[in-house]
């Protein structure tokens, strides 16, 4: 018997299954070399993926579920590790909207990880939230810095929802967007370690805990299960993919003279620009320049293009 269904959980060399929106997960192992065409992440099978599958009725059956092949995804998250093997991971696949949470202190907020993810959910075509959490804190401690950030990513154009998993502030209005009204909305949540995106996963649905991570796979006990991604149904609608805590986000085959087209604020100015294409650095008449000298695109967003662009250099 074959069928289709999303995976919603990878465990390495394992996943679980479910014909989504129906929640009825059940186990599947990888056929022989099951390879996306022209992708060289290193995992072929991510979160999200819709894949056809083959089913072994028989009772003493090693594996109930085979997947056979993986179909074309509509978008996906990937980044590449800044370390030394540069290797790239899929994050999520068939992604409604990306959540990614960070924080102003604790831990410190870094605008670069911050900007490279929204570089990267531009280039794959997955609409993004940036999430503030913590701003019980924030308002009252560090109000300017909290202004600042608004002005930033509000200049570039992202919706910004400002949460307290603490206090349950904005949980609400988090949860009512994730649900997408239809109940079938996948989300992606990510951050960087620390910013409490476990704390907020609770705060949205309080039947997530970390026991809930560990979906029966009684029948594969002894093997490696541990689960790096998975996707869970929200009692207020919609599916959400969890991610552990990012530490870097590197940027995937994205050419040098491209990367200004993925900051929306750059690509609205660039087309009064004297001379295309413009590397928006050092050619005279660049609107883009003009921009952030007249305050319509942020110095530090303009700073994290310059990184970007020095990245690419090094790396080539």
């Amino acid at each position: 018997m074959t069928g289709k269904a999303t995976v919603v959980k990878n465990a390495g060399s394992h996943f679980l299954l479910s014909a989504l929106p129906d929640w009825a997960p059940f186990p599947a192992v990888l056929k022989g070399k099951v390879r996306l065409e022209g992708s060289a992440a290193t995992n072929p099978v991510a979160v999200g993926d819709i894949v056809t599958y083959e089913a072994d009725s028989a009772p003493d059956a090693e594996h109930p579920a085979t997947i056979v092949s993986i179909l074309d995804r509509k978008n996906h998250v990937i980044r590449k590790s800044t370390n030394l093997s540069r290797q790239s991971h899929v994050i999520a696949a068939n992604v409604d909207r990306a959540y990614v949470v960070v924080t102003l202190y604790f831990p410190q907020l870094k605008l670069p990880f911050l900007d490279r993810f929204l570089v990267t959910c531009e280039v794959y075509g997955v609409p993004a939230t940036i999430v503030l959490n913590k701003t019980d804190i924030f308002r009252k401690e560090f109000p300017e810095e909290m202004a600042d950030f608004r002005r930033i990513y509000s200049l570039a154009g992202y919706p910004i929802l400002e949460v307290s998993a603490l206090t349950g502030e904005g949980i609400d209005a988090l949860r009512e967007d994730m649900s997408g009204g239809d109940g079938c909305r996948v989300s992606l949540l990510c951050g960087e370690s620390g910013v409490g995106k476990s704390s907020l996963v609770k705060a949205l649905d309080p039947s997530l805990s970390p026991k809930i991570g560990n979906i029966s796979l009684s029948h594969l006990q002894g093997r490696h299960t541990t689960s790096l991604y998975e996707m869970y149904p929200l009692s207020g609608g919609g599916f959400l993919i969890d991610s552990p805590g990012l530490r870097s986000f590197g940027l995937v085959d994205l050419e040098r003279d491209r990367i200004a087209v993925y900051f929306p604020e750059m690509l609205k100015a660039a087309s009064d620009c004297r001379f295309t294409p413009c590397t928006h650095t050092h050619e005279p008449g660049c609107a883009v320049k003009a921009a952030v000298e007249e305050g319509r695109i942020a110095p530090e967003r303009y700073r994290s293009y310059l990184g970007m662009l020095e990245e690419d250099k090094k790396f080539r």
